[in-house]
């Protein structure tokens, strides 16, 4: 006997409940296995293609593994010298650079003083204080839960790890995970899970390994044309770009602030400033009309509200995991939503009325 809809509706609510349960109580046992299925999940393909070249699967999942690690390494070693350095002298300067930024806003104040009546001047304080203190505060939790949930320092350990172990256990496994998890589907729904889980595979993948090239772009132009404009801490600022850019808006416009406030505390000029800004306007023309569409592509589907709200939303639920999951439970929900979405508009809930009659020819 077939179950009804609500029957269907109500199971998947419950296995919907049950994980969401598992992961706000295990949420840090389960960051490192987390990880390594997001690894695992990116690699495989590289490990079938070896497959097919007739290794076998240990040694073609051993061989994509170590060759990541080797170039996380490679490239933590040659940036952490740059980073270390520019990190420590931004601590030094940061005071400073603070009370001059101070200044700034006062004297802009000032001006806009002039302009405006005290009554505007008070709600522009207001809007300004309210603005600080909610970016303040939400990046303070948000470091918080990073290095506070928890035991901080088994949570990196775990991750450096084990991490690995379970990307490579998954990776060698992969075919044989997939093809457990599906032996669990309902029967009857076997063809439609396996049709939505490609879409999910294809919205993932697509974002993910698109905005991953869009970062890294974005890092060396802002990194090598802000040290050309003789910015200080331009690595820092254009990693820090390229790591946030796959938060709309919200990454670049943290960097233009911070590029902006230190070029303005070392050099207090408007040619600076305008170079500042002339970097930042060709990056993100050029990211909006060239890199996203090229590299990214209209075709993931998940518009730029959506996937801010799920990192917000995620990381106040779950904290440092809630991150890590938040960009697939966006490309989940955002399939599903569009499936329910179809369905209800081909149902009879939605018209009732009974089709029109085809014309014969």
């Amino acid at each position: 006997m077939t179950p009804s809809p609500k029957v269907v509706a109500l199971f998947w609510a419950g296995v919907l409940v049950v994980l969401l349960y598992a992961i706000d109580r295990l949420g840090s046992v389960l960051v490192p296995f987390v990880a390594g299925f997001g690894i695992a999940y990116f690699l495989a393909p590289a490990v079938d293609r070896l497959e097919r070249w007739r290794l076998s699967r240990n040694l073609a999942a051993l061989a994509v593994l170590a060759g990541f690690l080797l170039a996380i390494a490679l490239i933590v070693v040659m940036l952490a010298p740059l980073v270390e350095a520019q990190v420590s002298q931004l601590a030094r300067v940061a005071p400073t650079a603070m009370d001059r930024g101070r200044d700034l806003v006062q004297q802009l104040l000032q001006a806009a003083q002039e302009r405006l009546s005290p009554a505007d001047i008070d709600k522009l304080r207001g809007m300004i204080g309210d603005w600080s203190s909610a970016v303040l505060g939400w990046a303070a939790a948000l470091v918080k839960d990073v290095l506070g949930s928890g035991v901080a320092l088994a949570n990196l350990l775990s991750l450096v790890f084990i991490t690995p172990l379970v990307a490579f256990y998954l990776m060698r496994d992969w075919h044989g995970f997939v093809a457990h998890i599906e032996g669990w589907i309902p029967r009857q729904h076997v063809a439609t899970v396996r049709q939505q889980t490609a879409l999910v595979n294809e919205t993932l993948a697509g974002f993910i390994r698109g905005q991953i090239l869009v970062g890294l772009i974005l890092a060396v132009w802002y990194a090598a044309t802000l040290s050309i404009v003789g910015t200080q801490f331009a690595i820092v600022i254009g990693l820090l770009i390229g790591i946030l850019s796959f938060i709309p808006i919200i990454g670049s416009a943290i960097g233009f602030v911070l590029a902006m406030g230190l070029t303005l505390v070392q050099t207090p000029s408007w040619a600076a400033a305008a170079g500042v800004l002339v970097i930042f306007a060709v990056g993100q023309t050029v990211e909006a009309n060239f890199l996203s569409p090229k590299l990214v592509g209209d075709r993931v589907n998940l518009h730029p509200l959506w996937v801010i709200f799920a990192l917000l939303a995620f990381g106040k639920l779950f904290g440092f995991l809630g991150v890590l999951l938040a960009l697939p439970a966006a490309a989940v929900f955002g399939v599903l939503a569009r499936f329910g979405m179809s369905r209800y508009l081909q149902s009879p809930f939605y018209d009732s009325r009974p089709a029109a009659p085809r014309k014969r020819v």
